[in-house]
């Protein structure tokens, strides 16, 4: 009689369509907990507890002129590597959407192909190229434009470069997307109506675009902000962002409660600008919605 109770019970909560759903999202509601809710919440409480509960670790932080230094300059190589890759993705999503689709499925097929290329191996590629007897200033002194090699390499020049070209697809397919979706019947609307090709750019395209540069530009400065094996390999000294900075007290210094710490402060100031972006914006354009 249990049994039958127990089974007449189970079908009803089954029927249940709130029910079947929990069980569907219950994996990746598993998976976040264990992949990142739990693994930050220890990085909280590691930076908070040393044993004891203090503040000390962000105190250091803030009174630290070297610290705030290079949180000023991992905030500025992120707007840098966002500004640049913004404007090269652009110009590839707008000449992509206005190819034939011959010669738009082998620029796709070749962007697609450098996410298979490793990090290191492109990176490497850019210090043969930036070199004091790299391509460029082999190509410069050829030419006659300078005498001495420039230095391109360790600096902030070829940190930014470096991000530049990694970060370009992940701006450019967010803008080429909202591209596809634009009727091109619009640009000839208002060139028919006495636009011309800039104020036709300006009016139309560029409005109708800013849905894909707001997720494409979001998400590429967010993932610039904790960016380290381009800063470790092409930057210098004085271009040490923070997350090489936390590899350094993490590896070398075996200081992790410190640690801890600088990655929720990379972590607070990430959800800062989310939230602003959100307030401005609007969250929703991240999946192609539209702010209420």
């Amino acid at each position: 009689m249990e049994t039958g109770s127990f089974s007449s019970n189970g079908a009803r909560l089954w029927q249940k369509a709130g029910f079947r759903h929990f069980l569907l999202v219950s994996p990746a509601m598993v998976a976040l907990l264990l992949l990142f809710a739990y693994p930050i919440s220890r990085i909280l409480m590691k930076s908070l507890f040393d044993p004891h509960f203090t503040l000390k670790h962000y105190a250091y932080f803030f009174s630290s002129p070297l610290y705030i230094r290079v949180m000023w300059i991992t905030i500025e190589l992120s707007l840098l590597t966002t500004f640049t890759a913004l404007v090269i993705g652009y110009i590839l999503a707008y000449v992509l959407r206005r190819a034939r689709p011959g010669i738009r499925n082998i620029f796709l097929l070749a962007i697609v192909l450098s996410f298979m290329i490793s990090l290191l191996v492109r990176n490497y590629s850019w210090i043969l190229v930036l070199q004091r007897n790299g391509v460029i200033n082999i190509l410069l002194k050829y030419f006659g434009i300078i005498d001495q090699p420039v230095k391109l390499l360790h600096n902030k020049f070829g940190v930014v470069v470096g991000m530049t070209h990694i970060f370009v697809p992940y701006i450019a397919f967010p803008i080429y997307s909202v591209m596809m979706g634009m009727d091109l019947n619009l640009e000839k609307a208002a060139q028919n109506l006495g636009a011309s090709r800039w104020q036709t750019f300006w009016k139309v395209t560029f409005p109708l675009s800013l849905p894909g540069i707001g997720a494409g530009a979001l998400l590429v400065f967010i993932m610039a902000l904790g960016f380290f094996i381009t800063p470790a390999l092409l930057g210098g000294r004085k271009e040490q962002m923070l997350s090489n900075l936390i590899q350094i007290q993490v590896v070398d210094l075996l200081n992790w409660p410190f640690a801890s710490a600088m990655s929720t402060i990379l972590l607070i100031v990430t959800l800062v600008i989310f939230f602003i972006y959100n307030r401005f914006l609007g969250a929703e354009r991240l999946w192609g919605g539209i702010k209420t």
